[in-house]
């Protein structure tokens, strides 16, 4: 059961550090996009009266929150270990 447990942790560790691998590369080429935007006095690049970087932030952030969630939030491994235990106790079924 510990080696089930450091494996569940090592999976955790895993997607925390993608995440935030996930959210610096998110940054970085925001920046860069928003910088080329203002760069090129962007406002001839308007889409439906936002910037056409708003449009790809908001549709990765979208992405980003889901990876948070997944990264932070989703982990439902303890409920299956839940289950697990409560069926071992019950072989009989």
């Amino acid at each position: 059961m510990e080696g089930e447990k450091d494996k569940f942790l090592w999976k955790l560790a895993k997607k925390r550090v993608a995440f935030r691998r996930h959210l610096f590369t998110y940054a970085v080429i925001n920046l860069l996009v928003w910088s080329v935007w203002y760069l090129n006095k962007g406002e001839d690049f308007n889409y439906m009266g936002l910037p056409w970087p708003a449009w790809l932030s908001l549709g990765w952030g979208v992405g980003l929150a889901f990876n948070y969630y997944d990264a932070y939030h989703g982990s439902h491994d303890y409920a299956v270990e839940r289950e697990y235990q409560k069926l071992t106790r019950n072989k009989n079924l």
